[in-house]
């Protein structure tokens, strides 16, 4: 089949391949601070941290994980924590200790953390200290070493007028619990780290995803193929512009704000201010006062900070770019974004498995509602999902990706891995789930979701991991969870529930999504319950989901 000819919407001066350096991932912080040493790398609620710092503090820490917490090369140490500069630190220092970062979301209770202990078997946990309890309700099987960071360590001794979230104001204190140490002692201790040893080939970072089997699985990615998603948005977008300045409001334990913010801008010598929270005055205050031009939002960010009354007394004109991805940006709002602010959302499509994008919107050819075209060295396909042949230009399929950006497969999951990935014209492609169309251009279109997940607010979701915690409600005989139409979630979680005989009448719907924001993530906890006497189901006996509304 012809593939598409992108010559003429190609992002002009770049090449449609990508030499990204062969080095180890933490480098890219090492020859920054070599380059710009005195520059702020970070800034959080006015309080900067140049290069220099960063780097000196990476090593500390390191140090302080190889030599007090006995991490080895290729161990897996669980980040579990919020946007702040303890995050980057940490997950710098995780690398430079030869290590493997799992970013895991804080929004994780303790039953969801469990399942990530044991199939990391990580023994080191960093955290924020606002997570405590979770790790405290988790006794002898939480991590032996747990290292505690307090954000509020991080603001500016003199103050600021900035509207700090309360989680971020809460000061440093002494956390009980056996191998528990706080940030700012594992720092006093100014450890050495060892010589690194590791290759662009070794483990670097493993992003958890989830799937059918309701059980997250890991993304093993090297320091190369995350290297390879640090280098090609900062390329694409900015070729080289260690002047940029970002908002780093996208979550860092996710792969967009990990690799399309955070690594980026380390990369390129750029400046990144964090926010631990989403805050429309905040942010336009931080715009206003930083003069930040890269902005990664997702829709119902945008749609919030258009929506704020006195948006024109803030300056916004240093804002040059507006991207995300995760949902369709709505139409209206993005004819208002542009009539106002002359700017075109750009919107790109990627997932755990690549480390963030294999589609990106051209900045000068962008379409709306689009996933973009494959960027560099990105073959993507469109095949039908039972025979797995190409369709047609036009005809909607399952979507596959080949590109250096691919993970290794699935952490202690053969099976999985075997599942996800086909060979096609002698090339190893990845099955991502997601129906799509291309247009006569090449662009492409999202349609469905061959898979069940749902996107909450840009959230995934997956039924199947939610319906396994419903079964341990005692009241629950059974359970399956859909995505239904929200105005403001763009999707929200359902669960339809077939209660135990004992039980009907007796437990109420309010009452099981009590016990569910409780126990779940508040993303992925169901916001309505519906009781029904039984399931629709096949003859085989699997329930028909897409029935269920």
């Amino acid at each position: 089949m012809t593939r598409p000819d992108y010559s003429a919407v190609w992002p002009r001066g770049r090449s449609t391949s990508l030499s990204v350096p062969d080095t180890a991932l933490h480098t890219n912080l090492e020859i920054s601070a070599q380059r710009y040493p005195d520059k702020p790398c970070l800034v959080y609620y006015d309080a900067r941290y140049s290069y220099r710092q960063v780097l000196e503090q990476v090593q500390a820490l390191a140090g302080f994980l190889q030599h007090d917490c006995g991490v080895s090369k290729g161990d897996r140490v669980l980040l579990y924590m919020q946007n702040s500069p303890q995050f980057v630190l940490a997950y710098y220092a995780i690398l430079r200790a030869d290590a493997v970062v799992v970013p895991v979301n804080p929004m994780n209770r303790a039953d969801e953390l469990q399942h990530y202990i044991r199939d990391t078997e990580a023994s080191v946990i960093v955290y924020g200290q606002e997570l405590h309890e979770h790790i405290a309700t988790l006794g002898r099987n939480a991590p032996a070493h747990k290292l505690v960071a307090a954000y509020h360590d991080y603001l500016p001794a003199s103050g600021t007028d900035l509207a700090v979230p309360e989680v971020v104001a809460t000061s440093a204190k002494s956390v009980p619990g056996h191998g528990v140490v706080l940030w700012q002692q594992a720092l006093a201790k100014q450890r050495v780290p060892l010589p690194s040893t590791v290759t662009p080939a070794d483990l670097a970072v493993m992003p958890y995803t989830s799937g059918t089997t309701g059980h997250p699985k890991g993304c093993m990615h090297t320091h190369r193929s995350t290297m390879y998603n640090t280098v090609s948005p900062a390329v694409w977008y900015d070729a080289g512009n260690q002047d940029a300045v970002y908002l780093g409001v996208l979550p860092f334990f996710h792969v967009t704000g990990m690799e399309g913010v955070m690594n980026s801008a380390i990369y390129l010598g750029a400046t990144t201010v964090i926010m631990t929270r989403w805050d429309r005055v905040v942010a336009a205050q931080c715009i206003e006062r930083y003069r930040v031009g890269r902005l990664a939002l997702i829709a119902a960010m945008v749609v919030d900070l258009l929506a704020m009354p006195d948006l024109a007394d803030f300056d916004l004109s240093s804002i040059s770019r507006v991207s995300g991805g995760g949902a369709a940006m709505p139409e209206a709002v993005a004819a208002k974004l542009h009539r106002d602010f002359g700017l075109t959302y750009l919107e790109g499509y990627g997932m755990s498995e690549v480390m963030a994008p294999t589609h990106i919107n051209p900045e000068q050819h962008p379409k709306r509602q689009c996933l973009g075209i494959p960027i560099f060295d990105v073959d993507a396909r469109i095949i039908d999902p039972a025979t797995l042949q190409e369709v047609a230009q036009g005809e909607v399929g399952e979507i596959i990706v080949h590109g250096p950006q691919l993970m290794q497969g699935y952490w202690n999951n053969p099976q999985a891995t075997a599942d996800v990935f086909i060979q096609l014209d002698g090339k190893h492609f990845l099955r991502t789930g997601d129906l799509g169309r291309m247009d006569e251009e090449g662009y492409y279109f999202m349609v469905d979701r061959l898979k069940r997940m749902i996107n909450a607010s840009g959230y995934k979701v997956w039924p199947a991991e939610v319906e396994t915690m419903l079964y341990a409600h005692p009241a629950v005989l059974e359970a399956c969870v859909v995505g239904v139409v929200d105005e403001k979630r763009g999707e929200t979680v359902k669960a339809w529930i077939v209660l135990q005989e004992h039980s009907r009448g007796k437990v109420t719907e309010q009452e099981l999504l009590a016990w569910c924001r409780e126990k779940m993530a508040s993303y992925k906890a169901p916001k309505i319950v519906a009781f029904t006497d039984a399931l629709p189901k096949t003859s085989s006996g699997k329930v028909l989901w897409r029935t269920l509304g």
